[in-house]
């Protein structure tokens, strides 16, 4: 665990004890659990709208027929043309597991 000196405003200070009281936890508990649930607001999954989807898949099928008449040389340069990201070292495979498993049951 990591240390953290922070000085705070009265007023918030003060209304952070009012909120910390009403869950019945620790001041320090609750400041880790706002902090824990702001964070991870900005990791929230959303579907992408079904438009979306059927423009890449229209793309992808375009790419594909113009593929298969595509000479090796053509090919080649599709491939290098195209996007490539590292994954976060933090998405495992069992995270990737657990989002499929969320998309497809918001579907």
């Amino acid at each position: 665990m990591s240390r953290l000196t922070l000085r705070l405003p009265d007023t918030l200070h003060q209304q952070l004890i009012h909120l910390a009281e009403s869950e019945g936890v620790s001041l320090k508990q609750y400041i880790v659990y706002a902090l824990t649930r702001q964070s991870s607001i900005n990791y929230i999954i959303q579907p992408i709208p079904k438009q979306e989807t059927n423009q890449q898949q229209s793309d992808f099928t375009n790419l594909l027929q113009k593929l298969e008449t595509a000479s090796p040389t053509e090919i080649d340069i599709a491939l290098a043309e195209r996007e490539t990201v590292e994954p976060e070292k933090e998405l495992t495979p069992e995270i990737i597991t657990q989002f499929q498993q969320r998309l497809q049951s918001k579907a």
